[in-house]
């Protein structure tokens, strides 16, 4: 205080008014660094990455004052800072800031078509151009701050708040928050937070997944050191000095193109194996699996400097992959890009990490809810928050001695993560993202990918601006009233794909989705699982009175419903069933206003999208509290 007030010339009034509106803005960040010895906000994300940034985002939309601290330079982790620019799955359902991210790829690169350039995603960009839109998109904010080069050190309790420790090069900074959201690719976090976590293969019995190994263990999967190659024109030589301990035979099979999910014989294509992760701007995204750059290291308990380390090992098993395409394959026109990664060797700033800690949240989702989401003892798809499609893929092949388990032929459908699964057991003022939620170690297969990890993110922001507003910890949060935030930003919490956000049905459907009321069908589809709504079917008066029976006791003795086409008539019937009286004349009064056409009559049919729309509006199921198990209040 004596150096503030010596700072202002003595000036005292000056001084107070100045901390009064510091206070009164939640931050103290007015002053000059060297003069105070903490900051404040009311939320602190640590981890700029794909889910941090897009938890900072949906935050700050919603009025609360957010600080992200990240380490390295740039915002988007998996998504840029680690190079992984092939977006896997979630193409059809562009949820939230997913769909305005890539949104604005599209912009960039001249539409959709652009930024199909290699055969394993529709959507491919140079990992800088991700970082660019993503500071722009931040940048709109005017509740969102940054900081960057910024490495967690710790964090410990003080009464209701959180205070971090950060380091920015010689420069420790103390940041005071309500609530944290742990974003890291790790989940450093929330382990020193003291919440519980599982690192490993889990064990059969205790998460009751067939395919899971009898016992625990504590193998992850392999991560990868991304590098990314560019076309410097016909007659160039880039090749690389060769590295240390080179030897050409890990590599040999790398030209192996066969599909994991498939039962085909191995196919040999050299060149589809170099576009696989081809870039715009003639740029080649090195990600290979098998006989690629995949790595096996666990490095998740180690501190940093011994992860710089043993880092050290991937990277070099990259740069040796890179000198055996220019040398073995003739392709010594590829060099490591000079433009893209603002680092002395060209490579990324950190590694692409497939798995990190996963935490005991207040829900875990397992391969049986995935599978099969709506006959489970938890209905855990009534809470859900963020979708994803993309089949259950695991890397294993560099460690030879992880259970062979064939866990990408798993037929799944797509699925929604539940919200409990970002809410530690335990543990008050902490939400979790990124890859470190509640899911079996199976499940995390399919929910690293980054539009899930994205969607994750948003839905780590709602959370935290509800709790914020109404003064909650998330253990004590409406589980409706974060979904209908996600919902109002145009985020899906049901993964149908069929219904779009500027269909003007979407929320009404995605509300009696999540309800229960209406069920999706699910179809395990190859790479892109799917589950549709079929909003333009028609639906039997006996099928959405089993959807309403949960909410409607009176229901339970009522056994008026046909099984024949749902008309208008046995619509109304049904909602004075429920006990609540709607006439045909206060439904033809809203019938256009809810976006319907022509008038209603007694003998109308309607269809499941019909149906939706007019239980959302008139019952309102979704109203109804749910726990995060699922169970209606």
């Amino acid at each position: 205080m004596d150096k503030i007030y010596c700072y202002l010339g003595g000036h005292k009034h000056v001084m107070i008014n100045l901390l009064k509106k510091a206070a009164r803005i939640g931050w103290l960040l007015l002053l000059p660094a060297s003069l105070h010895a903490q900051e404040q906000t009311e939320l602190l994300i640590v981890g700029g990455g794909a889910s941090g940034t897009m938890a900072g985002i949906q935050a700050s939309r919603m009025g609360t004052q957010t600080l992200i601290v990240e380490e390295t330079s740039w915002l988007g982790g998996m998504l840029t800072s680690a190079g992984v620019a092939a977006i896997d799955g979630n193409h059809r359902m562009p949820s939230g800031l997913w769909g305005e991210f890539r949104q604005q790829l599209y912009d960039y690169y001249g539409g959709a078509d652009k930024v199909a350039s290699g055969w394993v995603s529709n959507t491919l960009f140079e990992p800088h151009r991700g970082n660019a839109i993503l500071q722009q998109m931040a940048a709109a904010e005017k509740n969102l701050r940054i900081v960057f080069n910024s490495q967690f050190i710790s964090i410990r309790r003080i009464g209701e708040r959180w205070m971090v420790t950060v380091k920015e090069g010689k420069k420790t900074r103390e940041i005071s928050a309500r609530l944290v959201i742990d974003a890291t690719e790790l989940g450093d976090v929330m382990a020193a937070a003291g919440a519980k976590y599982d690192i490993g293969m889990d064990n059969r019995d205790a998460t009751g997944e067939a395919l899971a190994p009898p016992v625990a263990n504590n193998i992850i999967q392999d991560l990868t050191y991304v590098v990314v190659l560019k076309d410097y024109g016909k007659g160039a030589d880039k090749t690389i000095a060769r590295p240390a301990g080179y030897d050409p035979e890990p590599f040999r099979k790398c030209c192996d193109i066969s599909d994991p999910a498939s039962f085909d014989s191995p196919q040999r294509n050299c060149n589809m194996m170099m576009t696989y992760g081809k870039l715009p701007n003639n740029k080649y995204m090195i990600n290979w699996p098998k006989y690629g750059n995949d790595y096996y290291l666990n490095i998740i308990e180690k501190t940093p400097a011994q992860r710089t380390e043993a880092l050290k090992a991937a990277k070099l098993h990259t740069l040796r992959f890179v000198y055996y395409l220019q040398t073995e394959l003739g392709l010594k026109h590829l060099g490591i890009a000079d433009d893209e990664f603002p680092t002395a060797d060209r490579l990324p700033m950190i590694p692409y990490h497939r798995e990190s800690r996963r935490v005991k949240g207040l829900s875990q989702l397992t391969a049986n809810h995935v599978a099969d989401p709506y006959n489970q003892a938890l209905p855990l798809y009534r809470t859900g928050v963020a979708v994803g499609d993309y089949t259950i893929d695991h890397h294993h092949d560099k460690k030879p001695d992880a259970p062979k388990i064939d866990f990408v032929k798993m037929r799944v459908p797509s699925y929604n993560i539940p919200l409990g699964a970002l809410i530690p057991q335990g543990v008050n003022g902490i939400i979790v993202a990124e890859k470190s939620i509640g899911v079996t170690n199976i499940v995390n297969g399919a929910t690293r990918l980054q539009p899930v990890v994205m969607g994750i993110g948003q839905a780590a922001g709602a959370l935290a601006a509800v709790c914020l507003r109404n003064g909650q910890e998330p253990h004590a949060v409406d589980v409706r009233a974060v979904q209908q935030a996600l919902l109002d930003s145009r985020a899906y919490i049901m993964p149908y794909i069929d219904v779009l956000p500027d269909n003007r049905q979407f929320a009404a459907i995605q509300r009696i989705g999540a309800a229960g009321v209406l069920r999706g069908s699910g179809v395990p589809y190859q790479w892109a699982n799917q589950t549709w709504f079929y909003p333009e079917r028609e639906v039997s008066g006996y099928e959405l009175v089993e959807g309403l029976r949960p909410y409607f006791p009176a229901l339970n003795t009522w056994w008026n419903a046909s099984g024949q086409s749902l008309t208008v008539a046995a619509l109304l019937e049904i909602f004075k069933a429920a006990g609540t009286s709607v006439t045909l004349e206060l439904l033809a009064d809203n019938w256009q206003q809810l976006g319907f056409t022509g008038k209603p009559a007694g003998n109308t049919v309607l269809n499941r999208g019909a149906a939706a729309v007019l239980t959302d509006h008139f019952l309102h199921p979704f109203q109804r509290t749910v726990d995060f198990g699922g169970n209606i209040q």
